[in-house]
Parts: C-alpha cells; sequence; structure tokens
C-alpha cells in the first residue's frame, strides 16, 4: 500500500524576489494547493519564510520547523513551487538529500519535475542545483561589478558617518560636523586616549550629545572612509579596498599615523623609550622591519639599537643619525616650508570652501526656523524648544567661525613666491643675523626625541639598508611621495631650490640653485628682497663642459644668496649641446645690512607684492612695499 503523502507546503520570499511575477507568497500558496489537490496530497501545515535568502548561512526559521515537523513524523513531505525555494546551494542540497533520506520523507516540487524516491530523480535535482547555483553566483558577480562602479563614483551604500551625509545619492562633507572628526583624530594623535576623548566630548555636550563613548571613538579613527577610501565586506573573509572615493576629511599619512598611535598604546605594544626610526628600517638581508632595544647606563644615558632577530644583526641609532645629518638641516627647513606656506596655501584652496559653508550655514538656519514654527504650533514644551535651538546654534557658531577662518585663509594670500622669498630671506637672516637666527631658528638639535621621531615618521616612508661583509650601512632614505611631490613641482616651477656641489677654487662647497623663472618674475622678487636687504645681481657665463662659472667673492665680500639660469635650458638644450649657459646671481654684500627698524620682522614678515613693473639690473630703488605675516597667529595679534 502507498505511503499518504503528508504535506508541508514550503513558501519563501526573498527581497529581490518581491517585485518578481509568479514569486509573490500568496501566488506560491495558490498553486501549491491546486498541485497538491491534483496529487491527492494531504495538507498538514504551512511554512514561510518573508524576505529572506536562500544564501547559505542565512537563518530560516520557518524552514527549521519543517525539518522539525518531518523529524516528529508530522509531515513526511515537503511541497515546494520550485528548487530555488528550498535551497540554491549545491552542499545545502546534499545535505538536505542525506536529511529526508534519513528520516523517510520526501521533496515534491510544481514547477520543477523533481523526485528524490530514485536515484535518477536524486541526479535531476543535482543538476537542476547547479543550474540554479551557477545563476546565483552569476547574479552576485553582476552586482559585484554594479556596486563596485558606484562605489567609486562615491555611492557608499552604508549610513553616512560622522562628518558626512549623503547628497545625491554620493557620500559629501557635513560641514557642520565635520570639524568634530577632525578634533577627534587630532586629540588622539597629540596623545589622547578613547575614553578621555569621549569624556571630553560629553562634557563639552558635543554635538549636543553625552552618550559618546570610548567604542565610538576607535570605530571613527579605524574607518578608512575619512582618508577618501572605503572597504567594502569589511568582516567578510574577502574584503575589497576602494581608494580614493571620497573627498577626504583626514590626510593619508595622520590617518596612517594614528593607527601607528594605536598600535603603540595597545597593551601588547606599549614603550617607555621613543625611537626615531620605528617602522622605517628594513633588515638588508631579509627585508624584514627592524625591531628596536635599548641599553641604560649607569649614568642614565640610553644608546639605542635596531635588530633582527631572524639574521642576528643589529646596527646602532647613532650611525643612522650620523647619515641623516648630511641632510637633516634641509629636511628642517623643508619642514617650516610645509607648515608656513603649503598648509595654508592648502587650506585656502580646498579647505572649508566658502560656498559649502555658506549653503551649511543657510541650512542650518532654516532648520532654526522650523523649531521654531514647530514651537509655536505645539509640537514640543519650552525645555524641548531651548534644547534643540541650542543644538542648531552650536552648529551654525562653529560653522561661522569655519567661515571666518576661511576669509582669514583668504587674507594670507600666500603664493608660490612667498617661498621662493622667505628662504632667500632665511639664508640672508643666517648669514648677515646669526645670533638672531640660532635664538629664533629651531635646528634638530634642538628638537626632543618625540619631536625628531615624529618628524621622521610625517616625511620618511623607509630607509634602506645595505650589507658589505659584516658592515652595515644606510644605502637610500625614501621620503614620502605626497610630502615630497609639492616640493619636486616647485622646484621644476622655480619656486624652491635645492643646494647643488659646487667647484670654489680648491674649495668644494655648496650653491643654492633653483630652476628657471621668466624674468619679469625675477625682477620683482629682487626688488621685494631689498625691503629687507639690499641685494645685489649680476650676471655670469657658465661653461657646461667645465662646469665651472666665474664669481668674484673677494670684491666687497660677497656671498651668493641664489644662483638660477637665465633661460629655460631644460627646454631649450634637452640634450646638453650648447657649450655656455648664462647664470643670474643675487648676492648680498659684507656691508649690506637689514634695513627695517625691528629685527624681528626679519623673521615673521615677508614683503608683500606691491611693484608691478621693475628694472632688476640697476642700483635699488626707493619703494614703498608693505608686509605680509608668514605665521598665521601674527595676523591676529595685529587684529
Amino acid at each position: 500500500m502507498e505511503e499518504k503523502k503528508l504535506c508541508g507546503l514550503y513558501m519563501r520570499v526573498s527581497t529581490e524576489d518581491q517585485a518578481r511575477e509568479g514569486f509573490s507568497l500568496p501566488e506560491q500558496k495558490e498553486r501549491l494547493e491546486i498541485f497538491c489537490k491534483f496529487k491527492g496530497y494531504e495538507i498538514v501545515d504551512y511554512y514561510t519564510d518573508a524576505g529572506i535568502s536562500a544564501k547559505t548561512g542565512n537563518l530560516r526559521p520557518e524552514f527549521e520547523r519543517l525539518k522539525e515537523d518531518i523529524k516528529n513524523k508530522k509531515i513526511n513531505t515537503i511541497v515546494a513551487l520550485k528548487l530555488d525555494r528550498i535551497t540554491r546551494s549545491i552542499f545545502d542540497w546534499e545535505k538536505l538529500m542525506t536529511f529526508l533520506d534519513e528520516n523517510g520523507a520526501y521533496l515534491d516540487c510544481a514547477n520543477d519535475e523533481i523526485n528524490t524516491t530514485n536515484a535518477n530523480g536524486k541526479m535531476v535535482s543535482r543538476l537542476l542545483m547547479s543550474v540554479s547555483q551557477n545563476e546565483i553566483e552569476r547574479t552576485s558577480e553582476r552586482t559585484k561589478i554594479g556596486l563596485a562602479g558606484a562605489i567609486k563614483q562615491g555611492h557608499i551604500p552604508n549610513q553616512a558617518p560622522l562628518g558626512y551625509k549623503h547628497k545625491d545619492k554620493r557620500l559629501v562633507i557635513d560641514y557642520s560636523t565635520k570639524d568634530v572628526v577632525e578634533r577627534i583624530f587630532d586629540l588622539y594623535y597629540n596623545g589622547y586616549s578613547y575614553q578621555k576623548i569621549s569624556n571630553l566630548l560629553n562634557s563639552e555636550k558635543v554635538l549636543g550629545k553625552t552618550n559618546w563613548r570610548d567604542s565610538t571613538i576607535l570605530a571613527i579613527l579605524e574607518n578608512e572612509i575619512y582618508k577618501g577610501d572605503f572597504v567594502h565586506g569589511k568582516r567578510t573573509k574577502h574584503p575589497t579596498y576602494y581608494s580614493n572615493v571620497v573627498e577626504p576629511i583626514i590626510d593619508k599619512d595622520k590617518w596612517e599615523e594614528c593607527q601607528v598611535q594605536k598600535k603603540r598604546n595597545s597593551r601588547s605594544y606599549q614603550r617607555t623609550l621613543t625611537y626615531l626610526f620605528l617602522q622605517k628600517l628594513c633588515c638588508p638581508k631579509c627585508n624584514r622591519i627592524l625591531g628596536g632595544k635599548a641599553t641604560t647606563k649607569k649614568n642614565g644615558n640610553a644608546y639605542y639599537y635596531y635588530y633582527c632577530n631572524d639574521c642576528k644583526i643589529t646596527i646602532k641609532e647613532k650611525t643612522i643619525e650620523e647619515y641623516f645629518n648630511n641632510f637633516i638641516d634641509e629636511l628642517v627647513e623643508y619642514d617650516s616650508v610645509v607648515n608656513q606656506f603649503f598648509l595654508p596655501m592648502i587650506k585656502q584652496k580646498f579647505d572649508e570652501p566658502k560656498e559649502e559653508l555658506e549653503k551649511e550655514i543657510k541650512k542650518q538656519n532654516d532648520r532654526l526656523e522650523r523649531i521654531r514654527k514647530a514651537y509655536i504650533s505645539g509640537a514640543f514644551d519650552l525645555k524641548e524648544y531651548n534644547a534643540e535651538k541650542k543644538i542648531v546654534e552650536d552648529a551654525i557658531n562653529k560653522l561661522k567661525d569655519e567661515l571666518n577662518d576661511t576669509e582669514t585663509s583668504e587674507e594670507l594670500n600666500f603664493t608660490p613666491q612667498d617661498i621662493l622669498l622667505k628662504r632667500d630671506i632665511d639664508y640672508i637672516n643666517k648669514v648677515k643675523l646669526e645670533k638672531e637666527y640660532k635664538e629664533k631658528t629651531k635646528t634638530w638639535k634642538d628638537y626632543t626625541r618625540e619631536e625628531k621621531a615624529n618628524l621622521i615618521m610625517n616625511y620618511v616612508d623607509d630607509i634602506k639598508l645595505g650589507m658589505m661583509n659584516d658592515y652595515i650601512y644606510v644605502d637610500n632614505v625614501n621620503f614620502r611621495e605626497s610630502i615630497c611631490k609639492p616640493c619636486n613641482e616647485l622646484f621644476d616651477a622655480g619656486y624652491i631650490d635645492v643646494k647643488s656641489p659646487a667647484l670654489f677654487g680648491n674649495i668644494v662647497g655648496h650653491l643654492r640653485f633653483s630652476n628657471y623663472l621668466p624674468e619679469e618674475e625675477v625682477g620683482k622678487h629682487i626688488m621685494r628682497l631689498r625691503q629687507y636687504y639690499n641685494v645685489g645681481f649680476e650676471e655670469a657665463t657658465y661653461y657646461v663642459e667645465d662646469r665651472i662659472f666665474y664669481f668674484n667673492f673677494i670684491h666687497d665680500n660677497r656671498a651668493i644668496v641664489r644662483v638660477f639660469p637665465l633661460e629655460d635650458y631644460c627646454k631649450i638644450d634637452p640634450d646638453i649641446k650648447m657649450k655656455e649657459y648664462r647664470y643670474g646671481i643675487i648676492y648680498i654684500r659684507g656691508k649690506d645690512e637689514f634695513q627695517m627698524e625691528d629685527v624681528n620682522s626679519a623673521f615673521d614678515y615677508i614683503p608683500d607684492e606691491s611693484n608691478d613693473s621693475v628694472i632688476y639690473m640697476k642700483e635699488p630703488v626707493p619703494t614703498q612695499i608693505g608686509v605680509k605675516p608668514v605665521k598665521k597667529e601674527l595676523l591676529y595679534e595685529e587684529e
């Protein structure tokens, strides 16, 4: 006698299936009931999983209940519309087949010719399952390709993090909260812990919140979105990394430095000593990053070393620092230029655009008006109104402060010409105002170990070591491209100088050399210099083959400030076939002194641009040119 089929009707619809014709739950139920009536099956119960995909690992409560009913012999047959309603995984299907065999149960599908009671039926079901799994994998691939394209256009699928908002489906900076993110990174970079930062934000009720947590701060610091990148599937085995998909709030170098700081602060990485070149040195044998160690003598002095456990090699930190001494003054000077000029120029051009800030202020004012109308209409009481009003007013005040800072940056109006001018003035100050220069200028020896380590962290990517026999030496220092690229570009354009070796009779020295600048710009530059120092100018012939030009140092006790080509020889003589080049030389004489009353202005200010046509080949012509501060804080002091 044939066993009676006691059926459980299984219906499932996923989110992506909801709009497909024939896949709705009522439609599935109706068709399955007709199918069972035709087959003569007895319907015992209905099992419905709504909005759940059939992917492996997804919990389907109703399907689990159905399996329990099979174990308890309440039902012995699963009836579904199609095989892919049950599963789309061959692995899951094999497990289900075993389960059905063990419990003497069957599967029947209304739209698929599935019969699991014999070997041929099982083979057909496996073939159909393979086709189904292939389709879902192809759909997944197409979805990933489409998602990748959207992410690269700034369409980030996640909820907008603090500091960002969605605009036209793209993630853009929210200027009303951006400063909070910047402050969190600054505080952490300067030594604050997660807990200390959250406590500070809670005490100040930042953004009207008192529930800032250390876990929130950690999540912000670890989020790649703040440096402009995005990681999709971060918690999966195979995450996908997308670079430069949104406008960053935090500089990439600073973000990376905070990750290093985070590692340093972890329990497994706490240090009581500061290593100048930590994470920068690679073993010359195995290329692994060297560890650091130190020994402290009885006199209290610490001696630092870097080592590779595997290769059993050690190098003294002093050896590396001596190599750095060859160009450390230039690095310190470059750091000064970055802080005084590059950052204000970048801020002026990119940071907190005036139009965006003004739009955001208008939006917040509109929000304030809506809150006022809601209070008048009785939507909430006076206490709630004051609380909401304060949050918006605080946001408006912050935006206005940022707008003022932006306008201040525009007033500074730093230019590439200012960089060249400041470096020339600094060089002359070093010669003419030696005492004041030493008092006002911070050199490498004046830096603390922490400051030295930070400087190296900011500018150096890594340091390559070489090995000859048992002797280890510094082979190459690779500076960060993001920092050095602007410097190289300015040099190519003639707005920054480099030291070049030169032969002065029997003495080897260095010249400050810069690339070609148009004659008009050279003229303006010299006239601006002459407001502080009565510099001279003369032309000289450079003999290419002998690599020499002649300059009379003895006359008037002259010192060269800078040398530059008077024509763009990189373009007109790329193969270096010409025998002679014309060079311009800016020099200072022994008798020339600083011409303004306040010596401090030689270090804190530079002459402003106000002279449009000058002749720099003749004796200096008295002109009235104002000054601009080279330190931002001086601008506020004047106000």
